[in-house]
Protein backbone atom coordinates (compact mmCIF):
# COMPACT_ATOMS: atom_id res chain seq x y z
CA UNK A 1 0.00 0.00 0.00
CA UNK A 2 1.78 3.34 -1.01
CA UNK A 3 1.30 6.47 1.49
CA UNK A 4 -0.78 9.24 0.56
CA UNK A 5 0.88 12.48 -0.82
CA UNK A 6 1.62 14.96 2.79
CA UNK A 7 2.44 18.39 3.24
CA UNK A 8 2.25 20.43 6.25
CA UNK A 9 -0.25 22.67 6.91
CA UNK A 10 1.52 25.29 7.63
CA UNK A 11 4.04 24.76 4.37
CA UNK A 12 0.70 24.92 2.35
CA UNK A 13 -0.12 28.01 3.49
CA UNK A 14 3.09 29.53 3.00
CA UNK A 15 2.73 28.49 -0.69
CA UNK A 16 -0.43 29.67 -1.75
CA UNK A 17 0.21 33.06 0.19
CA UNK A 18 3.73 33.10 -1.72
CA UNK A 19 2.24 32.43 -4.95
CA UNK A 20 -0.64 35.08 -4.83
CA UNK A 21 1.81 37.81 -3.53
CA UNK A 22 4.27 36.87 -6.28
CA UNK A 23 0.71 37.47 -8.62
CA UNK A 24 0.06 40.59 -6.88
CA UNK A 25 3.52 42.09 -7.59
CA UNK A 26 3.11 42.41 -10.93
CA UNK A 27 -0.05 44.52 -10.49
CA UNK A 28 0.16 48.41 -11.12
CA UNK A 29 -0.74 50.02 -7.71
CA UNK A 30 -4.19 52.06 -6.55
CA UNK A 31 -4.82 54.52 -3.78
CA UNK A 32 -7.35 55.82 -1.71
CA UNK A 33 -7.99 59.10 0.10
CA UNK A 34 -10.14 60.99 1.82
CA UNK A 35 -10.43 64.38 0.57
CA UNK A 36 -13.03 67.56 1.45
CA UNK A 37 -15.13 66.79 -1.72
CA UNK A 38 -14.93 63.27 -1.34
CA UNK A 39 -13.00 59.80 -1.34
CA UNK A 40 -10.30 59.87 -4.52
CA UNK A 41 -9.30 56.92 -6.25
CA UNK A 42 -5.79 56.98 -8.64
CA UNK A 43 -4.54 54.38 -10.46
CA UNK A 44 -2.17 53.43 -12.70
CA UNK A 45 -3.37 51.91 -15.60
CA UNK A 46 -2.03 51.83 -19.17
CA UNK A 47 -5.71 50.44 -20.53
CA UNK A 48 -7.77 52.58 -22.02
CA UNK A 49 -10.74 49.83 -21.94
CA UNK A 50 -10.29 47.75 -19.38
CA UNK A 51 -11.16 49.73 -15.53
CA UNK A 52 -9.55 48.82 -12.20
CA UNK A 53 -11.71 50.83 -10.23
CA UNK A 54 -15.49 50.85 -10.85
CA UNK A 55 -19.19 52.27 -8.63
CA UNK A 56 -20.42 49.41 -7.14
CA UNK A 57 -23.45 50.90 -5.05
CA UNK A 58 -24.64 54.06 -4.56
CA UNK A 59 -21.97 56.09 -2.55
CA UNK A 60 -19.66 52.71 -3.14
CA UNK A 61 -16.47 52.27 -5.25
CA UNK A 62 -14.53 48.99 -5.91
CA UNK A 63 -10.93 48.68 -7.31
CA UNK A 64 -8.80 46.01 -7.48
CA UNK A 65 -5.30 44.71 -8.81
CA UNK A 66 -3.91 41.61 -9.82
CA UNK A 67 -5.40 39.27 -12.26
CA UNK A 68 -8.43 41.33 -13.78
CA UNK A 69 -10.41 38.09 -14.72
CA UNK A 70 -10.58 37.72 -10.99
CA UNK A 71 -10.74 40.37 -9.41
CA UNK A 72 -13.68 41.25 -12.45
CA UNK A 73 -16.01 37.91 -10.91
CA UNK A 74 -15.44 39.80 -7.63
CA UNK A 75 -16.57 42.48 -8.44
CA UNK A 76 -19.80 41.49 -10.71
CA UNK A 77 -20.61 39.50 -7.49
CA UNK A 78 -20.34 42.52 -5.11
CA UNK A 79 -23.12 44.15 -7.27
CA UNK A 80 -25.36 41.43 -7.54
CA UNK A 81 -25.28 41.01 -3.59
CA UNK A 82 -25.31 44.86 -3.07
CA UNK A 83 -28.37 44.50 -4.99
CA UNK A 84 -30.48 41.49 -3.56
CA UNK A 85 -29.48 43.38 -0.04
CA UNK A 86 -30.54 46.80 -1.28
CA UNK A 87 -34.00 45.45 -2.93
CA UNK A 88 -34.79 43.10 0.01
CA UNK A 89 -34.18 45.53 2.97
CA UNK A 90 -33.21 48.85 2.49
CA UNK A 91 -30.69 50.73 0.05
CA UNK A 92 -29.15 52.16 3.34
CA UNK A 93 -28.57 48.97 4.63
CA UNK A 94 -25.97 48.34 1.98
CA UNK A 95 -22.72 49.34 3.21
CA UNK A 96 -18.67 48.65 2.24
CA UNK A 97 -18.68 47.15 5.83
CA UNK A 98 -21.24 44.16 4.49
CA UNK A 99 -19.27 44.10 1.17
CA UNK A 100 -15.74 43.92 2.14
CA UNK A 101 -17.10 41.25 4.57
CA UNK A 102 -18.67 39.54 1.89
CA UNK A 103 -15.44 39.85 0.03
CA UNK A 104 -13.42 38.74 3.07
CA UNK A 105 -15.38 35.66 3.55
CA UNK A 106 -15.16 34.70 -0.07
CA UNK A 107 -11.51 35.38 -0.71
CA UNK A 108 -10.43 33.31 2.73
CA UNK A 109 -12.55 30.02 1.32
CA UNK A 110 -10.80 29.93 -1.69
CA UNK A 111 -7.49 30.42 -0.26
CA UNK A 112 -7.82 27.55 2.20
CA UNK A 113 -10.32 25.38 -0.42
CA UNK A 114 -9.42 26.16 -3.72
CA UNK A 115 -7.22 24.67 -6.39
CA UNK A 116 -5.38 28.17 -6.45
CA UNK A 117 -5.49 31.32 -4.31
CA UNK A 118 -6.67 34.17 -5.87
CA UNK A 119 -3.78 36.59 -6.98
CA UNK A 120 -5.82 39.83 -6.69
CA UNK A 121 -6.34 42.68 -3.31
CA UNK A 122 -9.44 44.98 -3.66
CA UNK A 123 -10.08 48.01 -2.18
CA UNK A 124 -13.72 48.94 -1.17
CA UNK A 125 -14.52 52.77 -0.63
CA UNK A 126 -18.12 54.49 0.83
CA UNK A 127 -18.04 58.24 1.06
CA UNK A 128 -20.23 59.64 3.88
CA UNK A 129 -21.85 62.95 4.32
CA UNK A 130 -18.71 63.88 6.34
CA UNK A 131 -14.82 62.83 6.41
CA UNK A 132 -15.58 60.82 9.78
CA UNK A 133 -18.07 58.53 7.66
CA UNK A 134 -15.75 58.24 4.86
CA UNK A 135 -14.78 54.59 4.57
CA UNK A 136 -12.24 52.59 3.41
CA UNK A 137 -11.47 48.33 3.54
CA UNK A 138 -8.84 46.38 2.15
CA UNK A 139 -9.22 43.01 1.46
CA UNK A 140 -6.19 40.92 0.70
CA UNK A 141 -6.10 37.64 -0.94
CA UNK A 142 -6.31 35.27 2.07
CA UNK A 143 -9.37 37.35 2.90
CA UNK A 144 -8.00 39.38 6.01
CA UNK A 145 -9.78 42.88 6.43
CA UNK A 146 -8.54 46.07 6.88
CA UNK A 147 -10.08 49.22 8.21
CA UNK A 148 -7.94 52.02 7.31
CA UNK A 149 -8.31 55.59 7.76
CA UNK A 150 -7.43 58.55 5.55
CA UNK A 151 -5.31 56.99 3.22
CA UNK A 152 -4.51 53.28 1.77
CA UNK A 153 -2.99 51.05 -1.15
CA UNK A 154 -2.99 48.45 -2.51
CA UNK A 155 -1.15 45.87 -5.49
CA UNK A 156 2.73 45.21 -5.72
CA UNK A 157 3.90 48.72 -4.11
CA UNK A 158 1.43 48.99 -1.66
CA UNK A 159 3.57 49.80 1.71
CA UNK A 160 5.97 51.65 -0.07
CA UNK A 161 2.92 54.29 -1.66
CA UNK A 162 1.18 54.17 2.09
CA UNK A 163 4.60 55.26 3.59
CA UNK A 164 5.34 58.28 0.86
CA UNK A 165 1.84 59.38 1.24
CA UNK A 166 1.93 59.32 5.44
CA UNK A 167 4.85 61.77 5.04
CA UNK A 168 2.30 65.01 3.81
CA UNK A 169 -0.98 63.32 4.83
CA UNK A 170 -1.89 66.41 7.72
CA UNK A 171 -4.94 67.94 7.26
CA UNK A 172 -7.72 66.47 4.92
CA UNK A 173 -7.02 67.81 1.31
CA UNK A 174 -8.97 68.69 -1.54
CA UNK A 175 -9.40 66.28 -4.48
CA UNK A 176 -7.25 68.19 -6.56
CA UNK A 177 -4.37 67.94 -3.60
CA UNK A 178 -4.72 64.64 -2.68
CA UNK A 179 -4.89 63.25 -6.63
CA UNK A 180 -1.27 65.60 -6.89
CA UNK A 181 0.26 63.80 -3.71
CA UNK A 182 -1.04 60.22 -4.86
CA UNK A 183 0.94 61.42 -8.31
CA UNK A 184 4.14 62.43 -6.62
CA UNK A 185 3.89 59.12 -4.12
CA UNK A 186 3.36 57.30 -8.00
CA UNK A 187 6.48 58.69 -9.22
CA UNK A 188 8.87 58.67 -6.61
CA UNK A 189 7.90 54.98 -6.01
CA UNK A 190 8.00 53.58 -8.88
CA UNK A 191 10.86 55.28 -10.29
CA UNK A 192 9.78 55.77 -13.73
CA UNK A 193 7.59 57.34 -16.47
CA UNK A 194 3.93 55.98 -15.33
CA UNK A 195 2.06 54.43 -18.30
CA UNK A 196 -1.34 55.98 -17.80
CA UNK A 197 -3.86 57.17 -15.08
CA UNK A 198 -7.19 55.90 -13.86
CA UNK A 199 -9.09 58.39 -11.80
CA UNK A 200 -12.35 58.72 -10.08
CA UNK A 201 -13.82 60.91 -6.67
CA UNK A 202 -16.81 59.17 -4.89
CA UNK A 203 -18.49 63.32 -4.71
CA UNK A 204 -19.62 63.82 -1.20
CA UNK A 205 -22.37 66.45 -2.42
CA UNK A 206 -24.02 63.18 -4.52
CA UNK A 207 -27.52 62.87 -3.95
CA UNK A 208 -27.54 58.90 -4.91
CA UNK A 209 -25.10 58.15 -7.17
CA UNK A 210 -22.29 59.34 -6.13
CA UNK A 211 -19.27 57.81 -8.08
CA UNK A 212 -17.81 59.92 -11.25
CA UNK A 213 -14.80 58.78 -13.45
CA UNK A 214 -12.34 61.74 -14.16
CA UNK A 215 -11.26 62.12 -17.73
CA UNK A 216 -7.85 62.71 -18.83
CA UNK A 217 -8.29 66.19 -19.31
CA UNK A 218 -9.51 67.01 -16.20
CA UNK A 219 -6.43 64.88 -14.59
CA UNK A 220 -4.45 66.99 -17.12
CA UNK A 221 -5.58 70.28 -15.64
CA UNK A 222 -4.80 69.14 -12.02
Amino acid sequence: MTMPFYVPPEQLVKDRAEYARKGIARGRSIVGLEAEEGVVLLAENPSRTLTKVSEIYDRIAFAGVGKYNEFESLRVAGIRHADVKGFQYGRTDVTAKSLASAFSQTLGNIFVQGTKPFEVEILIAEVGHTTGEDRLYKVTYDGTLYDERGFTAIGGQSEALSDKIGESYEAIPTIADALSMAAEAFRVIEDREIDGWEAAVLDRDGERRTFRRLSQEELAEI
